[in-house]
């Protein structure tokens, strides 16, 4: 199990992002949240099997139809196994 901490960077917020964030986490059995933050990025925190995670990350790379990603930093590191389920923090 491995953590995936990542921003989004672009046409991010505004666009359904975090929902549909939310809606493929899920789908991949993703644990973790997603944020805006301040600086009009998203920033997401994922938990799962790599192969998960490697998914998510192509969805995080395009986001959903109105988003235009532009960039995307990512660290990676151990599960924390801290998350039951995947939601969106405000």
């Amino acid at each position: 199990m491995k953590r995936l901490t990542a921003i989004v960077y672009g046409r991010v917020q505004g666009v359904s992002f975090r929902h549909y964030t939310r809606l493929e986490a899920q789908r991949l059995g993703l644990v973790g949240w997603v944020a805006n933050r301040p600086d009009g990025a998203v920033q997401v925190v994922a938990e799962g099997d790599e192969p998960a995670l490697e998914k998510f990350v192509a969805f995080l790379q395009r986001g959903p139809a109105m988003a235009r990603v532009t960039d995307l930093e990512m660290q990676w590191q151990e599960a924390t196994a801290e998350f039951s389920q995947f939601g969106i923090r405000w």
